[in-house]
């Protein structure tokens, strides 16, 4: 009975010291969180001075006008008053929680938490991390202005010639069946810090340009010569693929709209009219023929891969209109096809192209 006794005097001793602890604990967490409320005022307050440090610095590097300034300092100071509201009101609704439940509201879980270094998802218990896995650069900085967008280009259309003294109605190359495709990536840059009616657009793309004799001909070439002649079978396909990697260069005009929010500078040419007029130069990386004829009753495919003396170096001028990204495209080459030909013959092409 004795040992009965001194059990329960030393288990509510251990009772008292337990809700001693916890009264402390309690108390001291309430004022921690009083401490806060004056520690957000001060934060909010340092925060707003680096804003505004910060729109001074793009005022004095001619990014930001002094009206837009003003603007943006009014925008900041007002989020600011309204962060030390919020956030004071939510420490003050802590402490009442607390002072409710002398304490024992404590016991919080906390699942995809976003911070400045990433996304946190775990499981807090009395403040405390019990489990937590974090996610590294999630959130990376904006730029304010963005100046050079890069698209993906292609473009398809009609191919033909045009042979010196001689017009495209007279041309010995197929006006529909003749055929050019071209794709590549370029880059475009605003010309001017505070408008957009100009870009330089720069890049690379590779070229493929076809011609398709007329007349059952084929090319053939005799030494430094390549003309066309009559072939001995009847020809379902002649064709000439002449495939070049060039770098072409235009500059682009046309009207953009401008998109400013507290943390971008953009200018946006979507569903806008342009027009884009430059050249391009480049190489030839190879050239081949392809003929498809019946013989003897059989079907005969013929590829042929050869120089055709056709120029190594591809240099030409070139210009597109239209609305956002499908525009009328048309490049003529100053180079001729042929070196060393009697007459003269330039590559030209019309069709469309293709700003994704």
């Amino acid at each position: 009975m004795r040992t009965i006794t001194l059990y329960l005097a030393s288990l509510f001793l251990l009772v008292l010291s337990y809700q001693a602890i916890g009264q402390e604990k309690y108390e001291q967490k309430i004022e921690v969180l009083k401490a806060q409320k004056e520690r957000i005022t001060q934060q909010e307050k340092e925060a707003l001075k680096f804003e505004v440090k910060d729109i001074n610095r793009r005022v004095s590097k001619g990014d930001l006008t002094s009206e837009e300034a003003k603007i943006l300092k009014a925008e900041v100071a007002k989020k600011r008053a309204q962060n030390i509201e919020n956030r004071i009101a939510i420490v003050e609704n802590q402490i009442l929680l607390l002072e409710r439940n002398q304490g024992d509201a404590l016991v919080l879980m906390e699942a995809d938490t976003i911070t400045h270094d990433g996304v946190r998802v775990g499981i807090d218990i009395d403040g405390r991390p019990a489990f937590s896995f974090r996610s590294r650069d999630w959130k990376r900085e904006v730029k304010y202005d963005r100046r050079t967008y890069s698209d993906f280009v292609f473009a398809i259309g009609l191919n033909n010639a045009l042979i010196e003294g001689q017009s495209l109605d007279n041309s010995p190359y197929k006006i529909g069946g003749s055929r050019f495709f071209e794709m590549g990536w370029q880059w475009r840059t605003r010309v001017f810090p505070r408008s957009n009616w100009l870009r330089f657009h720069y890049g690379f793309s590779f070229q493929f340009n076809g011609l398709k004799p007329d007349d059952n001909q084929i090319f053939v070439q005799n030494g430094n010569q390549t003309s066309l002649e009559e072939f001995e079978f009847e020809l379902d396909k002649s064709k000439l693929r002449m495939d070049n990697l060039v770098f072409p260069v235009h500059f682009e005009f046309g009207p953009s709209r401008l998109n400013k929010t507290e943390k971008s500078f953009r200018y946006s040419i979507r569903n806008q009219f342009r027009i884009g007029i430059g050249g391009y130069g480049g190489f030839n990386l190879g050239t081949r023929q392809k003929l498809k004829y019946t013989r003897d009753g059989e079907q005969v495919k013929d590829k042929f891969k050869r120089d055709y003396n056709t120029s190594d170096l591809i240099y030409g001028l070139s210009a597109y209109t239209g609305f956002d990204g499908i525009l009328l495209y048309v490049k003529y080459d100053l180079n001729p096809i042929f070196k060393d030909a009697p007459i003269e013959q330039n590559n030209i092409s019309l069709g469309l192209r293709f700003d994704l």
